[in-house]
């Protein structure tokens, strides 16, 4: 369960878990956990900043009755401090940083990634809300810190608060096998310091904060682009803090993550990625090559900033040419039919004639546009490479312009102009 999904579930938990240049002494780096936080009840009723719940509403087509199986997610957060020694018997002190033989040791705030799984079965005769409560007890942990010739010359030390919370879930009839199914998230965590500040707070919240739900018996229905059926009862849905989006399986609807970020229907990470940059913004190849230019000093604090920062660091140097080569940039139609393939098969027709790849086309920019270029290719003859169509359902006619010494360059980068279709003027095979 949760195969397919748990890839960009993972990118949701950790968007913006440590940014570039990833290191502990960055600014950016210095107020995290920006998504998804939960803040204990009692802080955030006193004029807290963070929210102590989230709610999620989404629709369920089902007959009588279904089963749910959820899994909630979340990073806990766990304080990294460094301690030097400071004399005999073994005696430590806070510290803002060590350095061991060239080793640098930082303070940090790790995450650890939490799980809690919940179940109900839901439908006309299940009225009373099903709750499943859990805690997460506090942790501390010690490692020594050795010199090379052995000798114990600090520690780090680990700690994390306890947790504790609740997930509610209950489901209501709205309509003939159609059912409107919440979920409510509380973090019901003891705390009792009204005025303490967010950063002080963190170590008792719940962040990146997600869920992970199937349905049996039933399926679930498309918030984005509900069917006409389901339009009213998906508008007065509610969500709080979260959005649900289907997931798995190009149009299979028994999966569906609800996140803190806004996402669209089956999301997924690009092919290309060759791993976590806790940036999804599919900007791979800049933030790769932006981290080898660090220096050897800025990498090194990097891996000493966390294991999954040293992780980036590690991957960035290893990677092949090639792997590097297909960060370069991908087109990708958004309008894609079930089967991945563009909406419109990669042709229009305009003035009566299909414009597909290798047909000829006279380029007539129109005048809204504003680019500069574009009164150099005016009447210029170009070869289609690829007819596209977006979203909205907008085709865009990519072109190469005929006498263009790149042009095969262009062809082998995906490098191409872009047309409307009422901006090119199908001329046949004739030279």
């Amino acid at each position: 369960m949760f195969e397919r999904a748990r890839e960009v579930a993972d990118a949701v938990l950790y968007e913006g878990y440590a940014l570039y240049p990833y290191r502990a002494s960055s600014a950016k780096n210095r107020v995290r956990w920006q998504f998804g936080v939960l803040a204990p009840r009692e802080w955030s009723l006193a004029g807290g900043c963070e929210q102590w719940s989230n709610q999620t509403e989404c629709l369920v087509e089902a007959g009588s009755e279904f089963e749910l199986a959820g899994k909630l997610r979340f990073l806990h957060v766990v304080r990294r401090r460094v301690e030097e020694r400071v004399g005999e018997p073994l005696r430590f002190r806070e510290a803002s940083s060590l350095e061991v033989d060239g080793k640098p040791w930082i303070p940090w705030e790790e995450g650890a990634a939490r799980e809690v799984d919940f179940s109900a079965t839901l439908g006309v005769a299940h009225h009373a809300p099903a709750g499943v409560a859990f805690a997460i007890p506090s942790e501390r942990t010690m490692e020594p810190i050795r010199s090379a010739k052995g000798a114990t010359v600090g520690r780090s030390v680990r700690e994390a608060s306890p947790l504790a919370g609740i997930v509610r879930v209950s489901a209501e009839a709205v309509g003939e096998g159609l059912f409107q199914l919440r979920i409510v998230v509380e973090n019901v965590t003891d705390w009792h310091v009204d005025d303490a500040p967010r950063a002080a707070v963190l170590g008792a919240c719940l962040l990146g904060t997600h869920s992970l739900l199937a349905v049996r018996g039933g399926t679930f229905v498309s918030m984005v682009d509900p069917a006409a059926k389901a339009k009213e009862a998906a508008r007065r849905c509610k969500n709080k803090g979260t959005w649900p989006v289907l997931v798995g399986a190009v149009e299979a609807r028994d999966e569906m993550l609800s996140a803190p970020i806004i996402l669209y229907d089956y999301p997924e990470v690009a092919p290309e990625s060759p791993g976590e940059l806790f940036d999804s913004l599919e900007i791979d190849e800049i933030l790769t090559l932006r981290t080898l230019t660090l220096t050897d000093l800025e990498k090194a604090e990097a891996r000493a900033t966390d294991a999954r920062a040293g992780a980036i660091i590690d991957r960035a140097e290893a990677m092949s040419s090639d792997t590097l080569e297909r960060l370069h940039g991908t087109w990708r139609s958004s309008g894609l039919r079930g089967d991945g393939q563009p909406r419109g098969g990669g042709k229009v027709t305009i003035q009566g004639v299909e414009v597909k790849k290798g047909s000829r086309v006279r380029i007539l920019p129109a005048a809204r546009r504003a680019d500069a270029q574009d009164m150099f290719n005016e009447d210029r003859a170009a070869v289609v490479q690829d007819v596209l169509c977006d979203a909205e359902g907008n085709h865009h006619v990519a072109v190469t312009m005929e006498g263009d010494p790149a042009a095969e360059l262009y062809q082998w980068k995906g490098r191409y102009l872009y047309y409307a279709p009422d901006e090119v003027f199908p001329i046949g095979d004739e030279r």
